[in-house]
């Protein structure tokens, strides 16, 4: 068996046994990843604290042919992003977006442009980004990365340039025009396109200066997070516990 080492994310850990963990990894050659890292639980182990969740690390491990789980032999810490996770409102939102990268891609399967997109969100809240912004500019990325983000600037049903109010499709396939939409329940935000143009020429933001307000970013997130809720077809657990702490900021 030889060994093998690729750069990776750590997306999360759970115990197995009396020593081990079960290592869930976003491979940068190989996509999503499962490994076994024994004795990871035992004071004084190896690892350290490179299996930490969002840990950025060159992970080495060995695979056997027709075993689902690799063997995880040791991992070198590259950057660690455990400081920003005491925050508790980043802690949920960082595994949220574990969630729903392990839920939406397939086992095995390589995706650098979500590799590089979830590594600069990152670097950018560790560098005290706004985390609304960068949630939403990280959502948005990651549904057209999925083929999945419709196209707001024309109307689904008429085929016509959206010029002014527009809602949400019921399949969450595209927008309807005022006068097409029969049942208004999800208005797009008149910022959307401007926010979708926005970033695709622009890194996620490290500063506090944003194109965008408050209210306007929360309800562009309300969209995204309606759509990635169709197609996973259940509300991702973390996300539960991002709604109920920003729910407690505001009582």
């Amino acid at each position: 068996m030889p060994l093998e080492k690729s750069e990776a994310i750590i997306l999360r850990t759970f115990p197995v046994g009396e020593q081990d963990k079960i290592v869930v990894f976003f491979s940068r050659d190989k996509g999503i990843m499962r490994g076994i890292a024994k004795g990871a639980r035992k004071f004084g182990n190896r690892f350290g604290s490179s299996l930490e969740p969002f840990s950025y690390v060159n992970i080495f491990y060995y695979e056997k042919e027709r075993k689902e789980l690799s063997t995880v032999s040791n991992c070198d810490l590259i950057e660690s992003f455990f400081e920003i996770q005491k925050d508790l409102n980043i802690s949920f939102t960082l595994a949220y977006f574990a969630e729903i990268v392990e839920e939406f891609f397939p086992a095995r399967s390589k995706d650098e442009p979500l590799f590089r997109l979830l590594i600069a969100n990152l670097q950018a809240l560790k560098a005290g980004g706004d985390l609304n912004f960068l949630s939403t500019y990280f959502e948005a990325w990651f549904l057209k990365i999925n083929g999945i983000l419709p196209v707001f600037h024309w109307c689904k049903k008429c085929q016509k340039n959206i010029t002014g109010p527009s809602w949400l499709s019921s399949k969450k396939d595209g927008v309807l025009c005022n006068s097409c939409a029969e049942q208004k329940k999800e208005k797009v935000p008149k910022e959307f396109n401007l926010f979708l143009e926005w970033i695709k020429i622009n890194p996620p933001p490290k500063e506090t200066t944003l194109p965008l307000t408050i209210g306007q970013t929360t309800a562009i997130r309300k969209i995204l997070q309606s759509i990635i809720v169709f197609h996973l077809e259940r509300d991702p657990k973390a996300l539960h516990y991002v709604r109920s702490y920003i729910s407690s900021l505001s009582k």
